[in-house]
């Protein structure tokens, strides 16, 4: 456990770029905050980062990018993580706690063409054109909206990503990406359209970074506080709830959209099959007049998500997700 006399912290990340990237961001923030302390990275493989044969949906795992990160926090090798927000189940092992979580960037997902269809859209390319993506979430809703495309799985990091769409002899004309990590890994060059919540709502917490502490080091979790963006911890808790209310994970299809006001915050949430041929789809809206403060207005948003579930469960949600676990425990 980490005590105020500590000096050097260890960060948990995954091995892959993009997570480094991320957990570098942190670390530079931290040791401009805390100079007197030092911040050193360790990385590690996830059962995801292991497993790029098989599509996410089957492989089962809940913590599929966080487990094996999860235990070496509980064994002390670290002190405290950086994971994706997104990939961070909703509810933590006993003893875990979400520390802080960070500026949110762009939340939503992009196009990115292969050189040869420079200048399409998903509206213009032609029918039978292959579109990337591992995210059912991002396929159920594209294929309602573009039928006439075919939606094809594809594993690995960005770069392994970005090659496989640039290879000239290659499936692909365009593949689905956060706009988010295409950002931080200095590929935002490459976005041939980001994709408007009519097309594609964004995945629960995309965009965010959760930094993940033992609950009862109270160390860490003072030092972590000043990391945490309020505007996103709210509008992410209201995502987060939503999705804990409706049991989803990674693999479920899943999506959202947070509007934050000054005295309110909207929530749009979609569960959709995976063919995208039934749709259940609400948003609503909570007022923050009478929030005094930032907690007041995360218990509120908490309670928007799990309003905006529970209507969504309502109107036929429960049987597409309850089908979609069936099909994929198979």
């Amino acid at each position: 456990m980490a005590s105020d006399d500590k000096k050097v912290y260890t960060i948990g990340s995954r091995k892959s770029q993009l997570a480094l990237v991320q957990t570098h961001i942190v670390r530079d923030t931290l040791q401009s905050l805390y100079p007197e302390y030092e911040f050193k990275v360790e990385a590690m493989s996830t059962t995801g980062d292991r497993i790029l044969d098989v599509a996410l949906s089957k492989i089962g795992e809940k913590a599929l990018f966080t487990k094996e990160l999860e235990v070496a926090l509980e064994d002390g090798r670290v002190d405290f993580v950086v994971h994706s927000l997104k990939d961070l189940p909703t509810t933590l092992p006993p003893g875990m706690f979400l520390g802080a979580v960070t500026e949110r960037e762009d939340p939503n997902d992009a196009l990115v063409l292969s050189p040869k269809w420079k200048g399409y859209s998903l509206a213009s390319l032609p029918v039978g054109a292959v579109i990337g993506t591992s995210s059912l979430r991002r396929v159920a809703q594209l294929k309602r909206r573009y039928p006439s495309l075919v939606f094809k799985d594809v594993r690995g990091n960005l770069n392994t990503r970005l090659s496989k769409l640039d290879d000239p002899n290659g499936d692909y004309a365009g593949i689905i990406l956060a706009v988010a990590g295409l950002v931080r890994l200095g590929h935002a060059d490459r976005i041939s359209q980001i994709l408007p919540p009519n097309d594609s709502l964004h995945a629960v917490s995309q965009g965010a970074l959760g930094i993940e502490c033992r609950e009862n080091d109270m160390h860490c979790r003072r030092l972590l506080e000043k990391l945490s963006h309020d505007a996103t911890r709210i509008r992410c808790v209201s995502e987060r709830a939503l999705m804990r209310a409706l049991e989803g994970g990674c693999s479920v299809p899943i999506g959202v959209n947070t509007l934050l006001k000054e005295d309110s915050l909207s929530l749009r949430g979609l569960v959709a099959s995976v063919d995208g041929q039934t749709v259940v789809e609400h948003e609503e809206a909570i007022s923050f007049t009478d929030a005094n403060d930032v907690e007041a207005k995360v218990q509120l948003a908490e309670k928007l998500g799990n309003t905006v579930a529970q209507k969504l469960l309502d109107m036929g949600a429960g049987a597409i997700l309850q089908e979609i676990h069936q099909k994929t425990a198979l």
